[in-house]
Formats: structure tokens, sequence, C-alpha cells
């Protein structure tokens, strides 16, 4: 039984079930202790919806009645019946036996148990009386709508907007062109304000500067040391500006505390005071809102500001969050109650322990949105700590930084009942996968990235984690309806074997103009998700081993493998798998990336299949890649095929108009591997254009 107040999935039933038949699978599995599992099940008032039933608890119900649940024999009863085939355990450890009274609890558990009941009756609720009158608008509609969407607008999710098919050539520079001059304005407004700030700071510091010159030595050295504070540093970045970790004593903090503010006003234009804010929450309905005041408020004026709402009773920030966070709750409104509870430093049960499953499974994990802000996991840590790089890496976003925490309770849940889902993948880019989720969610609902991303974080963690699963499984999926808050999905189970196996099949009653629509950008999105989960084909880092064998090194992205490692390590050794993963992931695009393991994979079938005792020096993957994209645009051209529309216009062209990532055309991306247009074919014959192999060693042709 899970404490709702410590995290928002407990208010999820669906969610609730789904655990419960995690759970007998995991004990079916694992169980090796005398006498049987027993699981309580625990049904209280809030897990009703509308005072009814959920539809999802009576199914669970009926499959108890029945004796089966995920192919698990089970038997539904009372506590009091299966006491006796229980696993009983004597819990010793909480006794008083230093004291001499074995049979009484110890000061430090009675402690624990006496401050988690206190949290029952310490909670205070604003008088209806007072909350439900309403005040005529004071505020003017300009004013208001300068606080409205705050915090949307601290998002850090960016989702990848185009989509064979959708969009057009001219939409797409079109929304470039706009992108780059607001984006051009809002730097300009933003470092004017940074300058003035670095202005009256540096005066600042002059004077405090000035002041110690004139005291004693140590006194300098206190004000050498106060001045290098300014300066960021990895320890102080440990505590991002947040009301979370929001304790200032220092200049340096004092700073940080003074850009997440001018951050907020920049964004917002807001100019007013507490009391006009204050006047604004009691006036509102809307809770998204009051969220907006909220964040603002704790953000610039701290969790434990009091609000003189409810005289005489003290009402703080933290207290109106925490109501807020309730109704939120009731209403399934989830995104606000996502970064309601980033704010207030709620975490998910068992954080730690789910990063320690990933791990102790030789999956690294990562968090954070790629490319420059990703943090990589590689020990055990304490969930504090966790909790401490997930905010780093997610900086003022507690939205995306909440919803990282949830995916990996989610991802450490699937590897332990599902661990196949994890085969050839070593680094989990928790970040990555949360951008091709809300890409795969835009693509379906037909929208934006800022809608994407929106209904994204609206989906209950039920519907987060079936989204997860499909995304692991390799299931197509369509969305059914969307609302605020919910979003249903259908998903159809295609083959997971590679990303180089046939991928559609065809339906006899399906014409063939549904079945082309249809096609068109699954291999783009199939080398999306699969450059997301960082999937290789099996035995794919053996095989580079081999090539390094043949070459002086292998360079991607401006890094090279030395053929030294070959020397230093074995081709089974994660240490080199790790090592190659690691080059790799300085690919920042998923699509690009999957590229990238398909060029490689050539140069393995060449090392395999031919008898060549050399490759040559140092392999530019890039620049085969490339080679066969050109390769791929000539033929295009001659066959008037679908680039002639965007790329293959003009060789002249060196931006991919259709806005393809790495200057790759989006059609190249979108084509099969296989067949005499796939992309195992240019690339193939990239090789044989770029480098130096004997004649009729390589074949051009893929059946």
């Amino acid at each position: 039984q899970l404490d709702r107040e410590d995290h928002y999935i407990v208010n999820d039933v669906d969610l609730s079930t789904s655990f419960l038949r995690a759970a007998v699978q995991f004990l079916s599995i694992n169980w090796r202790m005398l006498g049987r599992p027993t699981i309580i099940i625990i049904f209280q008032h809030f897990h009703l919806e509308n005072d009814r039933i959920p539809q999802s608890v009576l199914s669970t119900i009926r499959k108890l009645k029945g004796g089966y649940i995920n192919g698990t024999r089970v038997v539904l009863g009372r506590l009091d019946e299966f006491i006796s085939t229980s696993c009983i355990t004597s819990l010793s450890f909480l006794g008083n036996a230093e004291e001499g009274d074995p049979d009484g609890l110890s000061s430090s558990v009675t402690e624990y148990l006496e401050k988690e009941l206190k949290k029952c009756f310490a909670r205070t609720v604003i008088d209806p009386s007072r909350s439900i009158v309403r005040r005529r608008t004071s505020i003017s509609k300009n004013r208001k709508a300068a606080i409205a969407g705050l915090i949307k607008r601290t998002r850090s999710i960016q989702v990848d907007q185009y989509d064979p098919g959708e969009h057009n050539s001219t939409s797409c520079s079109t929304y470039t062109l706009l992108f780059f001059v607001s984006l051009l304005i809002c730097m300009h407004n933003l470092c004017s304000e940074l300058m003035k700030l670095r202005s009256d700071y540096t005066d600042k510091l002059q004077s405090v500067f000035l002041q110690v010159v004139d005291d004693s030595l140590p006194g300098s050295q206190r004000g050498s040391v106060s001045m290098q504070s300014c300066h960021s540093s990895p320890s102080e970045d440990l505590n991002p500006p947040s009301p979370v970790f929001a304790d200032y004593d220092d200049d340096a903090s004092a700073w940080s505390q003074r850009v997440s503010e001018l951050k907020l006003r920049t964004k917002t234009d807001l100019h007013l005071n507490d009391d006009e804010l204050l006047t604004m929450f009691k006036e509102t309905e809307s809770l998204d809102e009051q969220g907006d005041i909220l964040h603002f408020l704790a953000y610039n004026k701290g969790l434990t500001w009091e609000t003189n709402l409810n005289p005489p009773h003290q009402l703080t920030v933290k207290d109106l969050l925490k109501e807020l966070y309730e109704k939120a709750c009731q209403r399934k409104k989830w995104a606000l109650v996502r970064h309601i509870a980033g704010i207030l430093g709620k975490r998910v049960e068992d954080l730690a322990k789910s990063v320690t499953d990933l791990l102790v499974r030789q999956k690294q994990v990562t968090v954070g949105m790629p490319p420059m802000s990703e943090h990589t996991i590689t020990r055990p840590l304490p969930s504090k700590e966790i909790r401490i790089i997930i905010n780093k890496a997610h900086g003022g976003d507690q939205s995306t930084a909440m919803l990282t925490q949830e995916l990996l309770v989610y991802l450490a849940m699937f590897i332990r009942t599902e661990p196949q889902l994890f085969m050839e993948m070593l680094r989990l880019r928790v970040g990555l996968i949360i951008q091709v989720m809300a890409s795969e969610l835009g693509r379906a609902l037909k929208c934006d990235g800022d809608e994407a991303s929106e209904h994204l974080l609206n989906l209950s963690p039920y519907e987060m984690k079936t989204l997860l699963h499909h995304i692991l499984s390799g299931k197509e999926f369509a969305v059914k309806g969307a609302r605020t808050g919910h979003v249903s999905l259908a998903s159809e189970k295609v083959s997971r074997k590679s990303n180089l196996d046939t991928f559609v099949g065809k339906d006899s009653n399906v014409s063939d103009d549904v079945v082309d629509s249809e096609r068109q950008g699954q291999w783009l999105r199939r080398r999306r998700l699969d450059g997301a989960l960082n999937r290789v084909p099996r035995g794919f880092y053996p095989k580079i081993w081999s090539v390094l064998e043949k070459c002086q090194g292998i360079s991607i992205e401006g890094r090279v493998l030395l053929q030294q490692l070959t020397r230093e390590m074995t081709p089974g050794e994660l240490k080199f798998a790790l090592h190659v993963e690691q080059v790799l992931n300085s690919i920042p695009q998923p699509e690009y990336r999957q590229l990238i393991v398909e060029a490689l994979m050539v140069l393995t079938l060449i090392v395999k299949k031919t008898s060549v005792s050399s490759l040559g020096g140092i392999i530019n993957i890039e620049h085969l890649v490339h080679t066969a994209h050109k390769l791929f645009l000539e033929d295009q051209k001659k066959q008037n095929g679908d680039a002639t529309l965007c790329c293959a216009v003009s060789t002249e062209e060196k931006v991919m108009t259709c806005g393809g990532t790495a200057n790759i055309c989006q059609h190249f991306y979108d084509s099969a591997p296989s067949g005499c247009y796939g992309t195992m074919t240019y690339l193939i014959r990239a090789v044989s254009h770029t480098m130096d192999l004997p004649k009729h060693e390589v074949e051009c042709a893929v059946s």
C-alpha cells in the first residue's frame, strides 16, 4: 500500500491495478520462501470515480475470483483465511530490545510513526466562507494574461514537428524563419536585461571588494573566496534555483535566485505586486491559473512565504500548493499534478531501488535532454542524490523532472517482468525517450510540439506506462481521442525483430492507397524509436571489434575508435561496448544515429562475407552516409522520385528543404533498408565508391 501523500501515481486506479498484476507476475517467477506470498489490497474512497467503482478494478476482481491473473494461479479471500498458509516473518528489529522491552517499539520507530500520523491533522485549509467570495475583477486582462501559461513556458521538451506527408517544404521553411526571428528578439531582450543585471551586481561586488581590501589578510582571502563564489561550480550546480532547494545563504545563491526571477519576469513581462497576485489567486476558479500564480510565488518568495489569506491561521505558499495538488489529483489534471509534485519535492516510491534494478542488469541510465543536458548514472545512489541529479539536468522544468522519475519506475518494472524488451540496449536515455514519446503523440494527434508536450504531460500514470511499453515493444498505436488530462491509446503489435526486417504487412482487404499512406513515415519513426532507445542489431559490438581489426580506426562525429582498442579489450567485453556506445551517443539525432549504425553494419558484412585483409586507414562513417545520400538523390532525379519535390531539386542546395536532420533528406530516412532503393543498397555503393577495396569483392545488389 503506497501513501497517496508521497506521490501522485497512487491516485491513478488503473496504474494501481497494473502494479498488482506486475507484482503477482514477479512473485510467481521469483518467490522462493516457505509459505505462500500474501498481497493485501486496500480500497479507499479516493479510488472511486463519481462514487462508482472503476471498471479496471471490477475487471481485476473478476480475474482474481476466476483464479488466474497474468497466467498466475491466485486465490481471493479474507486475510484471516490465509494466515495458516502464509509466509510469517518476525519484525524483531522494530522492538526495543536494547532497553529491555522487546515487545515494545523503539523510540526511533515511535517517533517516526507519530510524525506520520500528525501529517493527517497538520494540514490547514482555507476557510470556505472566505474562498467562495469572489471580488469584482480589479486587474486588467492584459496583466492577467502576463501570468497565464507560466508553467507551460518552463517546459524543456523539444519535439521534432516534422512528419512526412503532413507538411510541405514551404511551411517548414516559414516555420524555421519565424522561429529564428522570434529567437533573435527574445535573445535581444534577455541580453539587455542580463547586461543591466550584470552591471548592478558588478557594482555591488566592487564595493564589497574595496571594503575587503582594507581588511587583514584572512579577510582578503574571504573576499577572494566571495568573488570566486559568483562563478558556478559543479557542486553548486547540484542545487539549481528551485523552491525545493531554496536555501540562499551566500552571494552566489543570491545571484542564482536573481537570475531565476529575471528568467520568469522576462518570459511573462509581469508587473504585479504581491497583493495583486493574491487577489488574482482568490478571484480565479481555474486550477491552471492558480498553479501559475503559486509557481511564481514559490520561485520568487519561497515555499515558506506567508500569504495572510486565512487569518488568524498562517497559510504559506507550500500550504496552498498542497491544497491545489489534492484538487488537481481529484480532477485528474496530471500535467499540473506533476509540476506541483516537483515543486513540493515529492519523490517516486523506491526511486533508488528502480535505478539499481536497471544498473544491476548492466544498463546505464542518463537523464536530461540531449545533447547538452544529459547526466549519466553509472552506480547505485540514494534517492536524494538521484533527485538532485534529475533537477540539475532539467533546470527549472519541474514537470519533466517528475516525469523522469516516473519513467524510471516504469522502466525498472518492465526490466523485472519483461527483460526481453531491453535486449541489445546498453544505455537508457530517459530524456530522449521523453522526446520520442511526445513526438509520437504529436504524430498521432497531428499537432505541433507544444501541444504534443502538453498532451504527454496530461497522460495519466497508467497511460504513460502504456505508451512507454508500446515504444519499447515496437507496437504501433493510434490515439482514439484526446482531452485535457486524458489520451486513449489503441495499439497493434508489429514485428520488432530488427530494423532491417520487413516492417509493414499488407492486408488483402486494404486498398493500395491506404497501405501507401500508412507506410509513409513508418521507417523514419522506426529509426527514431530505435535511435532513442539506443537499440542495435544482435551481436553488434563484437562485429565492430572485428572491423577495427581490419582498419586503423573508425571516425564518428569527430571521435575516433582506434585499432588499439582491439589489443586492450576483448570482443565481448562490456567496457568495449560502452566505449562504442559513448561515441555513438555523440550523435544527438536518433534517426541519423541509426543510419550510422546501418553503415557500420555494412562494414561488418564486408569483413564477414569477403576476404578483405585490410580496410585501410581511419574510416569516416559520416562520409559514407552522406555519399550514400548523394547517390540516393541522384537516383531520385533519374526516376523522378518523391525527393524531387524537396532536396533533389538542386545539387547546390546545402540545407535540406524538407527539414531533414544532419543534411539528410527525410525521404532517405523513410526508405526501407532492403530493396533496390533501400538505404543498405546505397550504403554498399558508397563503400564501393569511397573505399579502396579489391574489385569484385563487394556485391552491390541487395535482395
